[in-house]
């Protein structure tokens, strides 16, 4: 980030018209509060949520070796993840118990703002099937890139091309499975068929 930009999450990079200076122990040695304690609790308590649930959403089939089991690498994830979750849990109450409470809630307000973006990453996954991988993806690149303020069209160039090479790359090249977009049916047969298998 340049030295005249500053970040912010509802508006994007704006002019602040004077550099920024941080001292080393900032970095090395941040300010720690108690909202970390929050975050650790609900990261542990989601890991121990997708633990129980291993039984019922994975399974282990006969005669296939035990690294290519389709269970095996979902259980090495979310026991991963309970681990370092309880171990952050653990880290998080050791540094903040002595620590004042003033500002938890604004920080955790902050946090669930970044909520948003989740909803924008459920709605591009429930619309790609419907409208296509490409079109999709270059719609939400194109809105994404407003959202966090952007108005230069080099930077709408860039950011279409990126979401375009994203999509050859998986899909062309790769060859991901992505469903192709329902509208795909509409159009004539032989770019009906391009377009479902490459794009």
């Amino acid at each position: 980030m340049g030295q005249f930009d500053r970040f912010d999450v509802s508006r994007g990079f704006t002019m602040t018209g004077e550099p920024e200076h941080h001292h080393i122990s900032a970095l090395a040695a941040p300010h720690h509060h108690r909202a970390e304690i929050v975050f650790g609790l609900a990261a542990f308590i989601l890991a121990l949520f997708l633990a129980t649930n291993i039984p019922a959403q994975t399974e282990w089939a006969k005669g296939v070796p035990f690294v290519k089991q389709p269970a095996f690498w979902p259980v090495v994830a979310i026991t991963t993840m309970t681990i370092f979750g309880a171990l952050e849990l653990w880290f998080s109450w050791r540094r903040n118990r002595q620590a004042s409470s003033d500002g938890t809630f604004a920080e955790i307000a902050v946090w669930l703002r970044a909520m948003e973006y989740v909803v924008w990453f459920m709605a591009y996954v429930w619309l790609v099937p419907l409208t296509g991988y490409l079109p999709t993806t270059l719609v939400f690149t194109a809105a994404l890139t407003l959202r966090l303020g952007y108005r230069s069209a080099k930077i709408f160039l860039a950011a279409l091309l990126t979401g375009a090479v994203t999509v050859i790359v998986f899909k062309s090249l790769l060859g991901v499975r992505i469903p192709g977009g329902a509208v795909y049916e509409y159009l004539p047969p032989a770019l009906r068929n391009f377009m479902i298998l490459y794009l």
